[in-house]
Order: C-alpha cells, then sequence, then structure tokens
C-alpha cells in the first residue's frame, strides 16, 4: 500500500513524541513492504506564532491530500493563563475536527500486565481491562451558539437527529465487534439534548437485536467506570471529553493511550495527552501513546498484522523496563523519548 501522511507535531512535546511516531510507522511499512510519504503542517501555538491562525488553510489543505493524519498535541501556558485571549491553539483542534468532519472519536483503554500496580484502581478490578468510548466529536457545548460578557455567558449544546444517528451506529459496530453490549450515556433527567440522545437511541436499539442496549445517566457512568471498565459507551462531546480523560488513568499513565476520530474525511490518529509544555525538550515525555496511535491507523485500513506488530514491540519494551521515567520502576535505568522510540523501532525491524 502507498501511504500519504499528514504530520501535525503540534505545541510542548508534540514534535518530540511525534517524530517516534513517524519513525515507528516508516519501519512498519518497510517491514511489510509499504510505500510512506510524509507531509508536514503546522497547527495550534506553533501555527498562531508563524501565521496568527491556530489551523491554517495550507494546513487543512495538507490534511485533504493525505490519507490520514498523525496529530500530536497542542497547547501553550501562554494562552492558558490569559482569559483575554481571542485565538487559542485548542481552536485549531477543534477547526481540524470540524473541516475534516470528524465525528467520532474512539478511545480504547487498555491495561499492560506489568504496569497495573501503577494505575490507581484495585487489581482485582482492572486487570483485563478493555473498555472502548464512542465518543460524539463535532457538535454539543463546544460548537454550539457561544456568548459571553463581564456578566454573563453560555455555551448552547445543541444537537440534530443526525448527528445522534451516526455517532450510534459507529458504537453498535464497535459494540458488535466485542461483547454485543453498548451503554449509553446522557444526562436525560435534566437535558433537552440528552432526551433527544435517548430517544433516538430507543428507536435505533430494535435494528440491532444481537446487541444489549442499556442507558446510564452520567455521573452514574462515572462511578461505573471505574468500578468495572470493560464495556463500549457512546455519548455526547462533552461527557466523552471528560469520562476519556478518567478513563485514561485507569492504565496507570496518561502517556499510554491512543485515539482515533473518523468521520467524513481524512481520519486523525493521535495520543489522548495535551502537550505537557514543562516536558519540553527534556526527552521525558512518553511516546508510546503517539505509537500505538500508529497501530490504530494500520488497524483502520484492516493492516492487523502491522498493527500487532507494533503492540507486541510496544508490549516487549514495558516489559523489559524500557520506559520513559514515570512509569519507570524503582532504580530502573533512564529511558528517554528517543531512547524508547528507538527501542521499539528496533524491534520491529528485528523481530
Amino acid at each position: 500500500m502507498n501511504f500519504k501522511i499528514a504530520v501535525l507535531p503540534g505545541d510542548g512535546i508534540g514534535p518530540e513524541i511525534s517524530a517516534q511516531g513517524v519513525d515507528v510507522m516508516s519501519a512498519v511499512c518497510e517491514r511489510f513492504g509499504h510505500d510512506v510519504e510524509y507531509s508536514y503542517a503546522l497547527c495550534g501555538a506553533d501555527a498562531i506564532d508563524r501565521t496568527g491562525d491556530p489551523f491554517p488553510e495550507e494546513t487543512f489543505r495538507t490534511c485533504l491530500w493525505a490519507d490520514a493524519v498523525l496529530f500530536s498535541a497542542v497547547g501553550d501556558p501562554r494562552f492558558d493563563n490569559d482569559p483575554t485571549a481571542k485565538v487559542r491553539p485548542e481552536q485549531g483542534l477543534l477547526a481540524m475536527r470540524k473541516k475534516l468532519g470528524l465525528f467520532a472519536n474512539i478511545r480504547p483503554v487498555e491495561t499492560f500486565d506489568c504496569l497495573i500496580h501503577m494505575s490507581p484502581l484495585r487489581k482485582e478490578i482492572i486487570e483485563g481491562a478493555d473498555f472502548v468510548c464512542i465518543r460524539e466529536l463535532t457538535g454539543g457545548m463546544y460548537f454550539g451558539e457561544k456568548f459571553e460578557s463581564d456578566d454573563r455567558a453560555y455555551d448552547t449544546n445543541a444537537y440534530t437527529r443526525t448527528e445522534i444517528e451516526r455517532i450510534l451506529r459507529v458504537a453498535y459496530a464497535y459494540a458488535g465487534r466485542r461483547r454485543k453490549h453498548l451503554t449509553v450515556v446522557d444526562k436525560a433527567n435534566v437535558l433537552a439534548s440528552s432526551r433527544l440522545w435517548r430517544k433516538v437511541a430507543q428507536e435505533m436499539a430494535p435494528q440491532y437485536p444481537d446487541i444489549t442496549t442499556d442507558y446510564m445517566y452520567v455521573d452514574n457512568a462515572a462511578m461505573r467506570m471505574i468500578q468495572d471498565p470493560r464495556d463500549v459507551i457512546v455519548t455526547e462531546n462533552t461527557f466523552g471529553d471528560i469520562l476519556t480523560d478518567e478513563g485514561s488513568v485507569i492504565s496507570g499513565s496518561m502517556g499510554l493511550l491512543p485515539s482515533a476520530s473518523t468521520g467524513e474525511k481524512t481520519p486523525v490518529f493521535e495520543p489522548i495527552h495535551g502537550s505537557w509544555p514543562q516536558a519540553k525538550g527534556k526527552n521525558i515525555a512518553n511516546p508510546i501513546a503517539q505509537i500505538l496511535s500508529v497501530a490504530m491507523l494500520f488497524e483502520h485500513f484492516c493492516l492487523t498484522e502491522e498493527g500487532a506488530a507494533i503492540r507486541q514491540a510496544v508490549n516487549a519494551a514495558l516489559d523489559a523496563n524500557v520506559r520513559t521515567p514515570e512509569i519507570q520502576i524503582p532504580d530502573g535505568p533512564f529511558y528517554g523519548t528517543r531512547e524508547v522510540g528507538a527501542w521499539i523501532v528496533d524491534y520491529i525491524r528485528n523481530h
């Protein structure tokens, strides 16, 4: 296969982990006989500094050219600490999602046997955890009508039937490949938008008779996630953002979990974590979430052997204590971002 990949390193630790993702993808393509071409583009604070736009038109064109986007992270404390800023790095991420029609965000949460002790949850709860959140990504409060003044502000949580139906179809497809159980998460006892979600889901459920559908309020779901993280849930944008960040700590580190965003145009593959500007240039950021995003990229194109090769290499690295400092064993050897990436690349090439 010939791959065209748009690479958006972004801000903070983004360029460091992005480089490892690119190296891993190149190694897999070399091993399995694929050709790959990369095109780099600006996004986030870096794009604001250079162009004034967090998602420039040229970046959008590069994404449309590509078969897939390998994205890293955006965010900068210069903007976080300035509530008056009119342009922010995160607006670039939202613009990318909207312009590419990326309405479905898939966030799997898995555990690694050698890191179970690092989870804040008990071993018997998380051992074998295998959880997926399907998050609607282009609707809700993040994109609804907004108003802000010195005395009053609001964000509109708007959804249409079409938006809900299409994300539910994605969720049912995932549930059908797994335990044949789907939980629709909402706040239908309070929010009108959630009542529409539940109504549409109840109407669609009979179309999937082999899948058990149930419904859960988001506050209850937040509790259930840490009691039994073995399910597929689907939910709206804001709830999904919060729940998936909660789910990320189950594995022991936010630096371990990838995600995919799919929809109308080019799919995007990215780690779930942010830009961690405090670690920029220190060679301590965990590249595994970025690397596993590459595995999800290959699997999106039904290249399961390629994805499995990456997962095998990641597991081998963790088992061999080739880990960045936040998950390293006490008094273990130092491996930085570059060293972990290089070890995984070498493993892929030689196994």
